[in-house]
């Protein structure tokens, strides 16, 4: 009887505690009014520079909101927009639980032009904090304005000019190899491989106005003869002030027991990057070290003596770890940095080596950060993902067929054909792709 009495006893304890919890839990609400207010360290009239890049440009902060119950804990967005701006998006920043936020001259920078900033002319730049519980904005602040002028990261170097013929890429229909301005006023240069055959230089993708050399002699004429060339990898410049043209060897590598080829080469080539005036290659490096050379050859070489991100002709050898990295040259400067780096690929039964990888690689497009591109892949009927460094640690699908990444969503369904791919990640909550 005792016994009976007890197990009673314990059970009408333990529906109290239940009943009790749930009441506790019924009382949490969220308090509808909650505020935040922001404030800035300055007002002023802020004029973002290059020079000043990694210094503090403004810095928020802002109150934490009283939610109605303990142990709220918010995170909290940063919004920026662009005043007459419909076009893009606001820029939002999450900042975690922070209550304050100081941004570089850099930062502000990629974000003014990221929510539709014009640079180099003022723009009107609002800011407000919202506070997050969960995915759920519960309270914003108060919205501060600021006048900002951004500069442009982003070099136009593009011309009307084009190269053509059957030993370029695309043969003599084109698109043409494109010509890109030099400092010197009506000064082309291109950099490019090309088979053995023969080149023209035209405008516009067209024939109307195009030049040739008739009689082999250095000098371009209009409707001239088509140009012999051998197969290689050329700097081609031409001038419309005296009409002179040069085609001369020229490619820029990275060699050395760090590289695939090792310090007999061939090199791992960089690449013209015309939007910032640099050479650039997406490489996967082993321990070992690197020298960077012109021409698969030693005549003309850069190191680095003293290890400061300065290049020095013939100068001692670069020291890496393996990994993947984004290696950049500024011959102009005599600047280079090799930095680590996730590189997007596809995989799948639809890519070249199937599920298992290597994948084809993406490069970045160095004119718009966070976007990756992938052109003339070719695929069979199947499916495929995106990854990032051959692994399936971080990949992306498509849930809804909607050109929209999800994290480990399902996989895209693709008929065989040759195709351009785009990955933009410029929205971190928002990812997508194209396939044309």
């Amino acid at each position: 009887m005792k016994t009976h009495n007890i197990l009673g006893y314990l059970f009408i304890a333990i529906l109290s505690i239940v009943f009790y919890n749930c009441s506790e839990k019924e009382l949490v609400t969220v308090n509808d009014n909650a505020e935040t207010t922001l404030q800035l360290s300055s007002e002023d009239a802020l004029v973002l520079t290059e020079d000043m890049e990694s210094e503090t440009a403004l810095t928020l902060s802002w109150s934490r909101p009283d939610f109605g119950f303990e142990g709220a804990v918010a995170s909290y967005n940063l919004v920026f927009a662009v005043s007459g701006t419909t076009e893009v998006s606001p820029k939002e920043v999450n900042v975690g639980n922070t209550l304050e936020k100081a941004f570089t001259v850099k930062e502000l920078n990629t974000i003014f032009n990221q929510a539709g900033a014009v640079a180099g002319i003022e723009n009107q730049i609002s800011i407000r904090v919202q506070a997050l519980l969960g995915e759920t904005s519960v309270a914003e602040s108060n919205v501060k304005t600021i006048t900002a002028t951004s500069y442009s990261t982003i070099l136009d170097l593009s011309s009307t000019w084009g190269l053509v013929g059957s030993a370029t890429p695309n043969g003599w229909d084109g698109p043409d190899v494109p010509f890109y301005k030099t400092s010197t006023g009506n000064v082309f240069v291109t950099y490019v491989t090309l088979v053995g055959g023969e080149i023209k230089i035209r405008e516009n993708n067209d024939w109307t106005l195009n030049y040739g050399d008739t009689g082999a002699d250095g000098t371009l004429e209009e409707g001239g003869d088509n140009i012999m060339v051998t197969a290689g990898t050329y700097k081609i410049t031409f001038s419309l002030n005296d009409f002179s043209y040069t085609i001369e060897a020229y490619s820029w590598g990275l060699v050395g027991s760090a590289t695939p080829n090792g310090w007999d080469g061939p090199d791992m080539p960089l690449t013209y990057d015309a939007t910032s005036d640099k050479w650039r290659a997406i490489v996967t490096l082993a321990s070992g070290e690197l020298k960077i050379r012109s021409n698969n050859d030693w005549a003309l070489n850069y190191g680095d003596t003293g290890a400061d991100g300065t290049l020095d002709e013939g100068g001692d050898n670069m020291v890496v770890t393996s990994g993947n990295y984004l290696v950049t040259v500024d011959f102009n400067n005599l600047e280079y940095t090799v930095e680590p780096i996730d590189i997007w690929g596809v995989v799948g039964s639809a890519a070249p080596n199937g599920w298992d990888g290597p994948d084809v690689r993406f490069t970045p497009d160095y004119a718009n950060e966070g976007v990756w591109v992938l052109n003339g892949v070719m695929l069979v009927d199947g499916e495929i993902k995106f990854r990032t460094n051959d692994d399936w640690g971080l990949n992306y699908g498509d849930d809804g067929v909607d050109g929209v990444l999800e994290q480990d969503g399902d996989n895209i369904v693709v008929s065989a054909g040759t195709y351009n791919i785009r990955l933009d990640f410029s929205d971190e909550n928002n990812p997508t792709y194209t396939i044309n």
